[in-house]
């Protein structure tokens, strides 16, 4: 691993022009739902945005007031948040998003719903005060075992996912919130999780500009504020560098081939990609140097001490002469820039219309979870009127998604059928177990991508074998065969689409 010498030289933030641009160009993330006394010093020392996560919100009234404490100390602040809605939701993290995620919107098809949907999901945001968020994912699925994309995606075909992506950052940003299109160059064809290790894309390059990139082609033309980049090898782009520290890809190809000029934002340096292989302060430095201009941090790591040693870790760069300085002045303007025009579109809103506009919200994210529903039937399939037992066959959760927010569709059938019961399951022995949960009930067996999970597939196989009339609700992408007296694809796991499909197994 490559390390950086930490300076012990004392910086005075309040005289040091070049410590306030490099605490501006960090993007950090926080513990609680209040702000801790050292973000608030480092809001006044320079620091231009901060991260939110789903540990950070408990309502939308708690974080209207967590952004105007934020804005009380710098009053152009930007506040991020990684709320794609449907799978990955930080606003609805303890009970799922009231909006489905991009795959079911690619399966309508519908580009004026998906901006409608950006549109509301962005005036939830700037009611909560939120004006900069880390979506949409214009990575185009092309591998159906991509274990961290999925569902995230509008879909497989590059030009599906182009008119989705650019209407939905022509929806959120007409809210006043600036839209982030994620992960530069894409992270669709990949097989592996950033978080864990370094995915590798071995495509060509007529095939990378074809496919990839056709998608951030269409955000650039929408008026995408932000682009994050991913943390990917692509040889044929760069050979020695992933994308989020490749001069070749930010410089050359995003900002000179695709004519992008808004602001370059990484995805989380502390994920292993990165991390485990340059470090945290030398994979920041490297960023800058090849293009990007702020810094996203505070997924796991969330403490003043991060702050500091990256701050330290681009001075002393900039005086060694590793980092030039004009580039890390350059990045701190894109960021001021950036806060410049959310305040020109009204994306730092108050808060103070945020329950309001919370319970208003969702009639738009069920209408849409209703229309991507896909149903096979059996002929003499008949609406459930019995409370059924609903067995959950859970994989593990990547990170992007988290396991603290619910999903499936027990909680909603139990709505609409009182009694309903339901198990989780999540071994090779999940068929027979739930089985013997169930007893004379009739079975909802509840999957996620049924088609990477060898366990789960047989689960099925031993349901169906002992009980033919069992309902199918797959929540992940829909690639396996259908199967079952009844098979629904919701394409996500939103709470939404969860309600969506109970409706039909009820008949309501």
């Amino acid at each position: 691993m490559t390390t950086l010498a930490r300076s012990t030289t004392a910086f005075d933030p309040e005289k040091d022009g070049l410590t306030r641009d490099a605490l501006t160009v960090l993007q950090p993330g926080f513990p609680g739902t209040t702000a801790p006394d050292w973000l608030l010093r480092r809001l006044g020392e320079g620091l231009a945005s901060v991260g939110l996560f789903g540990r950070n919100i408990a309502s939308p009234d708690q974080l209207a007031a967590l952004t105007a404490q934020l804005r009380a100390e710098r009053d152009d602040v930007l506040v991020a948040i990684d709320e794609e809605g449907g799978d990955v939701t930080r606003l609805e993290v303890g009970t799922g998003s009231s909006f489905p995620g991009n795959n079911a919107l690619g399966a309508v098809d519908d580009v004026e719903l998906t901006k409608e949907v950006a549109r509301e999901l962005g005036r939830r945001l700037a009611a909560c005060g939120v004006n900069f968020n880390w979506a949409p994912s214009a990575d185009v699925n092309s591998n159906p075992a991509n274990p961290v994309i999925g569902v995230r995606s509008f879909g497989a075909d590059p030009d599906l996912v182009a008119r989705h992506t650019a209407a939905y950052v022509t929806g959120l940003q007409s809210a006043g919130v600036a839209a982030c299109t994620k992960h530069f160059p894409g992270h669709g064809d990949t097989a592996v999780d950033s978080h864990h290790t370094l995915p590798r894309i071995d495509a060509e390059a007529v095939v990378l500009r074809d496919r990839e990139l056709t998608p951030f082609r269409a955000a650039i033309a929408a008026g995408t504020r932000a682009v994050m980049t991913a943390h990917i090898l692509v040889p044929t782009l760069d050979p020695d560098r992933p994308a989020t520290l490749s001069h070749r890809i930010l410089t050359d190809v995003l900002r000179g081939e695709l004519g992008y000029d808004g602001l370059i934002v990484t995805d989380g340096m502390e994920m292993r990609a990165i991390a485990a292989t340059y470090g945290i302060e030398r994979g920041s430095v490297l960023a800058l140097a090849a293009g990007a201009d702020a810094i996203c941090v505070g997924g796991g790591l969330s403490d003043d001490e991060t702050v500091r040693r990256l701050r330290d870790a681009l001075v002393t760069a900039v005086r060694s002469g590793d980092l030039p300085e004009e580039r890390l002045t350059d990045a701190a303007e894109r960021v001021r820039a950036l806060a410049r025009w959310t305040a020109s579109a009204g994306g730092r809103g108050s808060g103070t219309q945020a329950s309001s506009v919370a319970t208003t919200l969702g009639d738009v994210g069920l209408r849409a979870a209703r229309r991507a529903l896909r149903l096979t039937r059996a002929e003499d399939f008949t609406p459930l009127t019995e409370p059924p037992y609903v067995a959950a066959l859970t994989p593990v959760a990547n990170i992007a998604v988290g396991d603290e927010t619910p999903w499936g569709l027990a909680a909603e059938l139990t709505r609409l059928i009182p009694g309903t019961q339901t198990g989780t399951f999540s071994d090779e022995h999940a068929g027979a177990t739930a089985l013997k949960a169930a007893g004379g009930r009739r079975i909802v067996a509840v999957v996620r991508d049924e088609h990477r999970h060898p366990w789960m597939s047989a689960a099925l196989d031993t349901l169906l074998s002992s009980r033919p009339d069992t309902v199918v609700v797959e929540m992940g992408l829909p690639q396996a065969t259908p199967r079952g007296a009844l098979h629904i694809a919701t394409h996500g796991a939103a709470r939404v689409c969860g309600r969506a499909a109970a409706e039909v197994i009820a008949g309501r």
